[in-house]
């Protein structure tokens, strides 16, 4: 149980906030590149409680920038590309790529040069597309080239899911919650004869143990089945500080859960598919969103893992209240989770670098490779959103 001092200290997402300015320190994922094209080349994103505006240039460059004009806050989405930067449609006030104004008609030439908007630098990798919203770019880690958008070997897929009424961290902490998949998916598909019965019998059996470990990228996790298919089960890392990497079926898949703002999360899925043969021609990564609605509160909400799971993490609050919880032996993994962020906020908080799955040497980025000692399910079974 937390104090309401703590919650909000590792809840709150927006610029100067302890868990904030953490975060920012991380690269996150913003949306799929691919969506941003010379005849669609601006959209509009929010994250940790910033509205930005990302463009494509004349010239195919990416720009991040604050989507309100510094004079009267107009959005930029209905400003004007140039060959050198993007002009209000307001009052035609034009800022270059790296934010300055560097026009403001009807205005004395003297004051251009005070007026900036924040940018932030962009980088691209499997079809994703990436934000680094620290304070000092020049201090920004590597991008880690995680496996499944490194990857040359296969097809690759990107789905958006929906919008979630939640905190992020009450969806993250579930990746540390190793016992959850007995009831949640394994009891629910069972007695409910569910789509997710095949893989939910994987589940559904007696959990002997489980562990925890503290490792470079985050938490290690470990359960052991008894019954009538024992198993050790060592499943992948949770990635620090929001992001699950998990195998589904044949693919290999993450997911980037990134703060819109305090109260709502943006789940990024990355599903690769290896190719069967040795072929390392890759397909064009495709990209889909899916809809935005609310729960129903009926049985069509638990249809798949993914649904399981967010209904469990939305029922929870808006911002899930820890200092109400009853925590126990099973949730040590949680605990864990949590200290680890404390201290990595501490460390922000003292001008420092976060330690946690931070890349910085080049010759340990060629490609990160987790590999499951075990498979939730068969790999020839086509794969199901497991948000866990």
């Amino acid at each position: 149980m937390l104090t309401q001092e703590q919650n909000d200290r590792l809840t709150q997402v927006g610029p100067g906030k302890p868990c904030g300015e953490l975060l920012r320190r991380y690269w996150q994922a913003l949306c799929p590149s691919g969506e941003i094209t010379q005849d669609n080349p601006k959209k509009r994103v929010r994250i940790l409680g910033e509205d930005l505006l990302v463009y494509r240039s004349e010239d195919g460059e990416l720009v991040c920038i604050d989507e309100h004009c510094a004079h009267r806050r107009a959005s930029l989405f209905f400003g004007f590309i140039e060959p050198d930067g993007i002009r209000c449609c307001y009052h035609g006030w034009k800022y270059d790529r790296h934010g300055k104004c560097v026009e403001r008609p009807f205005e004395p030439r003297s004051a251009t040069e005070r007026v900036r908007l924040r940018t932030y630098p962009l980088a691209e990798l499997g079809g994703l597309l990436f934000v680094y919203m620290g304070p000092d770019p020049t201090r920004a880690p590597l991008l880690p080239r995680w496996d499944v958008l490194a990857r040359t070997d296969g097809r690759r897929s990107i789905v958006v899911l929906p919008v979630h009424d939640c905190n992020w961290l009450q969806i993250q902490e579930n990746t540390v919650d190793s016992v959850h998949t007995y009831y949640l998916h394994g009891h629910m598909s069972v007695v409910k004869k569910l789509p997710t019965l095949a893989q939910g019998r994987y589940f559904y059996r007696p959990i002997r143990s489980y562990d925890w470990a503290v490792c470079d990228w985050g938490v290690e996790k470990t359960v052991v089945y008894g019954g009538e298919r024992p198993e050790i089960e060592i499943r992948p890392p949770l990635i620090f500080p929001n992001v699950l990497r998990i195998p589904e079926g044949p693919v290999e898949a993450m997911h980037f859960r990134v703060p819109i703002d305090d109260t709502h999360t943006r789940i990024f899925w990355v599903g690769f598919r290896p190719n069967r043969d040795d072929t390392t021609a890759n397909e064009e990564t495709t990209f889909t969103y899916e809809p935005d609605k609310p729960l129903a509160f009926d049985d069509g909400d638990v249809q798949t893992f993914y649904g399981q799971d967010r209904v469990v993490w939305e029922t929870q609050g808006a911002i899930f209240d820890r200092t109400q919880e009853t925590l126990g032996a099973s949730d040590r993994g949680i605990a864990m989770f949590r200290r680890m962020l404390a201290e990595q906020i501490d460390l922000v908080e003292r001008g420092e670098d976060p330690k946690v799955a931070v890349v910085r040497d080049p010759a340990k980025n060629s490609i990160i490779v987790f590999e499951s000692a075990t498979r939730p399910y068969a790999d020839d079974e086509e794969h199901v959103f497991v948000a866990r």
